[in-house]
């Protein structure tokens, strides 16, 4: 098979750009699950080796960003998709409800401390975008003891040029930024939840709040649509990945990391003539025990 294009799936600004473009059930030329998942499995042995040279080089980090209606299947693709990945170089975080001590800092408080260091790859289960998509859905902004006369009109599109001063800011500091939006149709998510319910072994992933959340379905997609138009950037891309086939939906995730990664060409550090000396010394050390 030759390389996916992953063009396809980036928001771009040229033109106006309109989300419900986007195909959730698109497959490029995968025609089976099975074929998906023989080149899934490639694909992390792939992120494997080039995990381990960033981690030694200690050069880059990269910040990998999920976000998606309920059930789009988040934590589906992290866990099969990073499956292969070493824990010590990796860490992830799922972003709740603020707490109080998180609502007294401006919002990129809590972002700006999970991001990962150099060498290492950092996993935004749900981000700093919660905070132009929930929290405008439910005006929620109400809450978050922001001075009164702060908040106007325009107080979105300050938060969409706060966030890309964010990521620029990570990206001219070596932190390469992936933002994936997995893009699921009402009628799957309906689906996905009915199963959820019908199932034993699946009834814990269910809450009635996911339920109620669909009422709101207009509005998430205005909401994505605004901030996917306002933030996708040369520097901290949004890429958006069809996810009504789960093993489609992995598939390209783990595409758009891998040639992101094999860009940055990480490799392990060069030793210097005297560390190599100092090498060949310890090595008739060793040899030379008794």
């Amino acid at each position: 098979m030759k390389k996916m294009d992953i063009s396809k799936f980036i928001a771009k600004k040229s033109g106006k750009f309109d989300l419900s473009k986007f195909k959730t059930d698109y497959t490029a030329d995968i025609e089976s699950k099975e074929k998906a998942e023989k080149l899934l499995k490639k694909n992390i042995e792939t992120m494997a080796e080039l995990q381990d040279k960033l981690y030694a080089q200690d050069k880059y980090s990269i910040l990998i960003i999920f976000q998606a209606m309920d059930a789009a299947g988040k934590d589906g693709a992290i866990k099969h998709v990073m499956s292969g990945l070493n824990p010590q170089g990796t860490q992830v975080y799922s972003f709740k409800q603020p707490s109080k001590e998180e609502l007294d800092h401006g919002y990129l408080w809590r972002i700006q401390k999970a991001v990962p260091e150099r060498g290492r790859i950092g996993i935004f289960n749900r981000s700093h975008y919660e905070e132009v998509l929930i929290v405008r859905v439910h005006n929620l902004i109400k809450y978050q003891q922001i001075p009164e006369e702060l908040i106007d009109d325009n107080i979105w599109e300050k938060r969409f040029r706060q966030i890309n001063d964010f990521e620029k800011y990570l990206y001219e500091n070596g932190t390469v930024i992936i933002k994936f939006f997995l893009n699921i149709s009402k009628e799957e998510q309906k689906k996905r939840f009915l199963s959820r319910i019908e199932d034993p072994a699946k009834n814990w992933k269910f809450s009635a709040a996911d339920v109620d959340e669909r009422k709101f379905w207009n509005d998430y997609m205005k909401a994505y649509q605004e901030a996917i138009a306002a933030t996708s950037t040369k520097y901290a891309p949004w890429y958006i990945i069809p996810a009504d086939k789960k093993w489609f939906a992995r598939l390209a995730v783990s595409e758009v990391i891998v040639q992101t990664m094999k860009k940055l060409k990480p490799d392990y550090p060069k030793l210097s003539e005297e560390q190599i000396a100092q090498l060949q010394k310890c090595k008739e050390a060793l040899l030379s025990e008794k």
